[in-house]
């Protein structure tokens, strides 16, 4: 750690470069795949009838629980089923995965095949369940 210290001292300009590199290329990429929304936001929008669930996880992880009424369909199919998504686009789509990595990947996606109303849940099904809110399971 003293190391790293010494280097961040020695080359405050190198340092200061990474640094805001760093934070354009997390900003870019966080805007790029649509906006996060917190529980409590899917929850409103959900209540009144606003939006739509999109389960990205796959067929194990969704099996142990999923928000009620939402879509599954796994990350590796999206790009095939992307048309099923065409009766949705009035609403609000919401992207859900395990924790937030594959969310933003099918924002992506989906903002480029068209869809605007493309946001993501904030830290995925494991912030849902965090937070108390209730999940389906069969």
């Amino acid at each position: 750690m003293d190391r790293v210290l010494e280097f961040i001292g020695n080359h405050i300009e190198l340092s200061g470069l990474f640094v805001f590199f760093l934070a354009a290329l997390w900003f870019t990429e966080r805007s790029r795949s649509g906006k996060s929304l917190s529980p409590a936001e899917v929850t409103r929008l959900l209540n009144s009838d606003e939006a739509v669930v999109i389960d990205v996880r796959d067929k194990k992880d969704f099996a142990e629980g999923w928000i009620t009424g939402a879509i599954h369909m796994p990350f590796a199919s999206v790009e095939s089923r992307i048309a099923e998504l065409e009766k949705y686009k009035d609403k609000q789509i919401i992207l859900v995965d395990k924790m937030g990595q594959h969310s933003g990947a099918t924002g992506k996606i989906l903002l480029a095949k068209g869809y605007e109303n493309v946001c993501r849940l904030q830290g995925g099904i494991s912030e849902w369940k965090n937070s108390n809110m209730p999940l389906v399971r069969k």
